[in-house]
């Protein structure tokens, strides 16, 4: 009689929170803080092909959430809808970030149609302070990409995808942020992520982030922002948000890199969006000063499976740093941490 031995070749593959999938780095904007704005000259345009996407196949079985974006628009990618049609065969939820500028009617439908389950529409203000700080997007067109998209879900009687706002706060900003749950009422939107500049690419933004602020400015923040989620919570909007308290060292870092990785373009695995930059050479503005940038990359998809390359000796050590307090050269500098 024959024995049949089970296969255990998954069982190498990580079982993870979270896999970001950058499946282009190219943009058809320049945010004014984005560091493909910062590092133009310097800056690699690259995209993945769906062959290096089909490697992570076996691992996306095992993760909770891919998230199809990363320095770069995603629906520059030729075949986003394929790699989306990949990732929803393999299981797990499918989100991606977008700035809408490319989001016609035709392309919103193609987008309730391949089930993707999350969409999150980047701002950085509202009205005018927005398209200063995002040339070559539109806040009116967003907006109106997102009524487009919730006629075209209820058309299809679908719930998905749904709708979030990816809203970047800056400094120059601050006197806005009391308005956005006004803008978010009856908008159709999910939930609203807030976030800070937390990668800083050059000197002259380090005055739009708040890290670096004193306790009253932190306090004040706070306040503001404590003020203005309960006003979007009235409505019917959650808004989230991570504060760091400005001097206080953390070990717990909101990427959550002990559960989950982030994949280039060019197939490489990093631990963070922010530990992976394509760029040939950079400075960066962190908890030290500005200094050089240095990607953190622990091996290539096109030469090592992702289970060998998770159980890297230097990537399982890298993980073990957040629970000794002896981190990588990059998380001690970040201003997340």
């Amino acid at each position: 009689m024959k024995l049949l031995w089970p296969d255990l070749s998954s069982w190498s593959i990580p079982r993870t929170a979270w896999i970001q999938v950058e499946v282009t780095t190219r943009c058809n904007a320049a945010c004014i803080y984005c560091p493909r704005t910062a590092y133009r000259d310097a800056w690699h345009d690259r995209s993945l092909s769906p062959a290096t996407f089909r490697r992570l196949l076996p691992a996306l079985k095992k993760t909770r959430l891919v998230h199809l974006q990363g320095w770069g628009e995603p629906f520059l990618h030729p075949n986003f809808f394929t790699l989306t049609a990949l990732a929803k065969e393999a299981g797990c939820r499918v989100s991606t970030t977008t700035n809408g500028m490319l989001l016609n009617a035709e392309k919103l439908r193609q987008v309730v149609e391949s089930g993707l389950d999350l969409i999150a529409f980047s701002l950085a203000g509202l009205e005018e302070l927005n398209d200063r700080a995002r040339p070559g997007t539109s806040f009116r067109q967003v907006l109106a990409a997102i009524q487009t998209l919730n006629r075209l879900k209820a058309a299809a009687g679908s719930a998905t995808p749904q709708i979030h706002i990816a809203y970047l706060l800056l400094k120059s900003g601050l006197p806005d942020l009391k308005r956005l749950p006004q803008l978010l009422e009856g908008l159709g939107v999910q939930q609203a992520v807030i976030s800070t500049l937390d990668f800083v690419p050059t000197r002259e933004l380090a005055g739009e982030s708040f890290t670096a602020g004193d306790p009253a400015a932190h306090a004040e923040l706070q306040a503001r922002l404590v003020e203005m989620a309960s006003a979007a919570g009235s409505v019917g909007v959650p808004v989230h948000y991570s504060l760091k308290s400005p001097g206080v060292r953390g070990l717990l870092c909101p990427e959550n890199p002990q559960g989950g990785l982030c994949v280039a373009a060019d197939g490489t695995v990093s631990p963070c969006v922010f530990t992976n930059l394509p760029v040939s050479r950079a400075t960066y503005v962190g908890l030290a000063g500005e200094q050089p940038y240095q990607p953190l990359v622990f091996g290539n998809l096109l030469e090592q499976d992702l289970g060998a390359i998770w159980r890297r000796p230097g990537y399982v050590n890298f993980r073990r740093t957040f629970f000794t307090g002896c981190l990588a050269t990059p998380c001690r500098h970040c201003l997340k941490l």
